[in-house]
């Protein structure tokens, strides 16, 4: 697997929020025919980080001025009375043709570092499982399951390193 490369000016990855320039990108960005059943579609998302406000994190993953991906994390969402909040990672899409080079990981990295930023200790994830799901991709970021389910998903959480 490639990892993204760095430029002299600094790093070529990074997070950008959606803005009315590049809506229409974010929009037709894709993953595979085969993982459409278990992730939303971008649209989806931003109809959803806007019924949520505040909670909801959409973010644009870009390599260089090439959009290569889409990013939502939520912060601080009581799930259950009597819980403690929980934040994370809510959706994640990379494009089709450009999986496999390591912008989910930094995505996930960036989404973590936010969490730890806002005084979080961990990093909570829902995801399909079985054939072809993300679980392993997860598992190799250190995320680890905790035996609860949220509908069909199962969750997992990634324990943060005091930074």
């Amino acid at each position: 697997m490639s990892t993204p490369t760095e430029s002299s000016d600094g790093p070529a990855l990074r997070l950008e929020p959606v803005t009315p320039e590049n809506i229409d990108a974010a929009l037709e960005l894709k993953v595979r025919p085969d993982q459409e059943h278990l992730v939303a579609p971008v649209a989806t998302s931003l109809a959803e980080a806007y019924a949520y406000g505040g909670a909801a994190w959409p973010r644009l993953v870009y390599d260089g001025e090439r959009l290569v991906g889409f990013v939502m994390a939520f912060f601080d969402v009581v799930f259950a009375p009597g819980e403690p909040p929980r934040s994370g990672l809510w959706r994640l899409n990379i494009a089709a043709d450009l999986q496999g080079r390591g912008y989910g990981r930094f995505a996930v990295e960036q989404v973590a570092a936010e969490v730890r930023r806002r005084g979080g200790t961990r990093v909570c994830v829902t995801y399909v499982p079985g054939e072809g799901g993300p679980a392993g991709f997860y598992a190799r970021l250190g995320f680890r399951p905790t035996g609860e389910v949220s509908g069909d998903q199962d969750v997992a959480e990634l324990a943060l390193q005091r930074g």
